[in-house]
């Protein structure tokens, strides 16, 4: 049986290359009736924080993407959790020790920045000089007693080269000489990424190891490390790199990069008060204006907010924040070097399990384009079922703290119906949260007041539709249209003479769901208001 995993390390949010990753092999395991793990590699003490792992399941859940073992659901395989696995590493180590295969190291900081110079001055690969001999117990001892870093290495074979037989790319010869002694027990105890990885794979029974292409020049390590232990030799499938439109690897840097430019842009920036909305010091936005240092992702997030400034989606929350729907992701991220086969693009996940195969999934670089990712979501939003649909932008709505979450699910549902066509759940929410703010608290679009209310009597139209409407019984959406479609063949105009100042009275700007819906959304003795307040703020005194 095929078992296939996806071991993210909880040190921040999920990002889409993990995603993808997780995609692929979740993919591959319910294509060919097998398991999927999840496993979290939480030893990196210094950078895990306990929200990320959570935010890692809330992430995988939104997307749809499910475990048969894990660390929230147990299994014969567990701990799920590497943190908990400490014995089981240190078991493995110490038969590698035993058998010769590894050796213990006490290098402090600075010898080993030595060893990387004069390896950099004699223009060599910085490969550990292994010792001729390897330390006994009582040398570790006395290294431990004066303090010293005590770690473990393992003894890589020189003596030929690795084949990696990768799935995508076929085989990938690496020389001995490439590989260095590395380390697989760090100074507090715990596995490094190479070592607890090819332990866990092997006693959790994967089989399949799908992953992005980084972490191919560490695949012969893992053979090596594999063959000492006597372990098996999962399949490999390196993923290709996922680039932006600029070009460059798809990180949080784009974020950073837009977001220094935009503050760069604002001759009046505040950068005190740029600091204070994301909790750090002056010093520290300085740093970042610099090039020096680049603020986490929360950090970058709070800052874009408090200048309004929109950053590239880079991680999954991201998305959600922005309006897009999971199975728009799904189908967007399945498609990033892998194709069915045929010329179909908007597919279900149904429809892509059933279609995934590792044989289809090609080496070259994919572009993350965002306007396809947009026309996406558009297809979908069309294709989700009016109740999944209505979860969605609840789901949407409390992620961003709308005030459209307050009102009952038939308004949203109607909120839905008559945005139908919308782009992301963030365009219907904001062509509609002008129903749901106080009416003397509509912010005017400056650009809307001048083009469409100060010029051919936009003003002097909204003191005749306000008569008009007043006249109205019942008021409803299509007694509505009539009124308005008469008013314009009576004044000789096309509708949207009268239609778009009367938007703009009412939200603030020329974007709403349609004129009737909108009215009648508001009801009579609001839109009144405001539009006898638009009336008395712009005129002409």
């Amino acid at each position: 049986m095929i078992v296939t995993r996806f071991a993210p390390s909880p040190t921040g949010y999920l990002h889409v290359g993990g995603a993808r990753t997780a995609l692929f092999n979740w993919l591959l395991a319910r294509r060919m009736g097998g398991k999927f793990l999840l496993r979290i590699e939480d030893t990196d003490i210094k950078r895990n924080t306990p929200t990320a792992t959570q935010q890692v399941l809330e992430d995988l859940r939104w997307l749809g993407i499910d475990w048969d073992e894990g660390p929230d659901k147990g299994g014969p395989n567990g701990p799920y959790l590497q943190s908990e696995r400490l014995d089981l590493y240190t078991k493995y180590a110490e038969k590698l020790l035993a058998e010769g295969k590894a050796y213990y190291c006490f290098d402090t900081s600075e010898e080993l920045e030595r060893i990387r110079k004069e390896a950099e001055a004699a223009k060599s690969k910085n490969i550990y000089p292994r010792p001729t001999k390897f330390p006994d117990k009582a040398e570790v001892q006395k290294a431990r007693d004066e303090g010293r870093p005590v770690t473990v290495r393992f003894a890589v074979d020189q003596s030929k080269p690795v084949v990696v037989n990768d799935e995508i790319r076929g085989q990938v010869q690496f020389e001995p000489t490439e590989l260095g002694d590395f380390i697989i027990i760090k100074s507090d105890g715990f596995p490094t990424y190479h070592f607890a990885v090819v332990v866990d794979d092997e006693l959790m029974g994967v089989t399949h190891v799908i992953r992005g292409q980084e972490h191919l020049m560490n695949t012969p390590n893992h053979q090596l490390l594999q063959q000492a232990l006597g372990f098996r030799t999962p399949v490999y499938a390196h993923l290709p790199v996922i680039v932006s439109e600029g070009g460059g690897k798809l990180s949080k840097r784009e974020q950073a990069k837009v977001l220094k430019a935009a503050i760069k842009a604002k001759a009046d920036a505040d950068l005190s008060a740029i600091a204070k909305s994301g909790g750090i010091l002056l010093d520290e936005v300085n740093s970042f204006l610099a090039g020096d240092t680049v603020p986490d992702v929360p950090i970058l997030d709070a800052m874009a907010g408090f200048l309004g400034v929109h950053l590239p989606e880079i991680n999954i929350v991201d998305f959600l924040r922005s309006g897009y729907l999971p199975e728009t992701l799904v189908n967007f991220l399945a498609l990033l070097g892998w194709n069915p086969g045929d010329s179909r693009e908007i597919m279900t996940t149904e429809e892509l399990i059933q279609s995934f195969d590792l044989s289809r999934v090609n080496k070259s670089n994919s572009l993350f384009d965002r306007r396809k990712l947009l026309a996406f979501n558009m297809e979908h939003l069309k294709l989700c079922k009016p109740q999944r649909l209505l979860e969605h932008f609840k789901a949407y709505l409390r992620e961003v703290h709308s005030p459209v979450a307050t009102t009952d699910d038939a308004t949203l549902s109607r909120l839905l119906h008559i945005n139908a066509g919308a782009r992301s759940l963030e365009q219907i929410e904001q062509k509609s949260r002008f129903a749901f703010v106080a009416d003397d608290a509509i912010v005017y679009d400056d650009e809307a007041v001048k083009k469409v209310l100060l010029k051919n009597d936009g003003l002097a139209m909204l003191a005749v539709v306000s008569q008009g409407l007043k006249t109205l019984s019942p008021l409803t959406p299509e007694s509505i249209e009539e009124f308005l479609r008469t008013l314009a063949e009576q004044k000789q105009l096309g509708l949207g003479k009268i239609a778009q100042p009367l938007r703009v009275a009412l939200t603030g700007t020329t974007v709403s769901p349609p004129i009737f819906d909108t009215v009648d959304m508001l009801g009579l003795d609001r839109a009144l208001k405001r539009i006898a307040q638009t009336i008395q703020k712009f005129s002409i005194k």
